[in-house]
């Protein structure tokens, strides 16, 4: 991340205080959209250990790499849900197989896309609404100026630092603007604050 993003943050004094707390964030990693979002959709609704769990119990169905979409959509549904995933997130990660398989979703044409053209496209298949679209977003495709306002911890976060409601959505989207192009960045420093 660019030492500007960092001064830009800065300026919000809440934000300046993590910084100094966490210092510079790690945010180099590998992305795969197919693995991302079936680890989003087995997130959604779960604590982190519980989707961790039932992560794994996904994983080893398939051996030790992550399966391929062809893989997931051969695989009987009552052997997914045994995973401990309920039957509408096993309908969602078939979805999601699918829609890769039929060319319907093809990853390199997202990169090319604005922020909420992804969110569009990704919506269109069903079980993967705009906060699983957002994390891609911000996750897999590294978009700097993304927030989640659906997002429970996100504004659990503000809520606890900026002492304003959790609910207050317009005060938080007020508070969040002063952080463009850099809201990936605050989002992280905010979910990091709830360790």
């Amino acid at each position: 991340m660019k030492k500007g993003a960092y001064e830009h943050l800065k300026k919000d004094p809440v934000m300046r205080g993590l910084i100094e707390i966490h210092g510079e964030l790690e945010l180099a990693w590998e992305a795969d959209l197919w693995e991302d979002l079936v680890d989003s959709i087995i997130n959604q609704q779960l604590s982190d250990k519980a989707a961790a769990t039932i992560g794994k119990r996904f994983r080893a169905l398939f051996g030790k790499k992550f399966p391929k979409p062809e893989q997931v959509t051969k695989m009987p549904d009552e052997k997914i849900r045994g995973c401990g995933l309920s039957w509408s997130k096993v309908s969602y990660i078939k979805n999601i197989a699918r829609a890769l398989q039929s060319g319907v979703l093809i990853p390199g044409k997202l990169l090319l896309m604005a922020d909420e053209e992804v969110v569009v496209e990704l919506t269109k298949i069903k079980g993967v609404g705009r906060w699983t679209a957002e994390m891609i977003l911000m996750f897999t495709l590294q978009r700097p100026d993304v927030f989640s306002i659906g997002d429970a911890g996100l504004r659990a976060a503000m809520a606890k630092l900026y002492k304003i409601g959790r609910e207050d959505l317009k005060q938080i989207e007020k508070i969040s603007e002063k952080w463009r192009p850099y809201r990936s960045l605050a989002a992280r420093y905010l979910w990091k604050s709830l360790d």
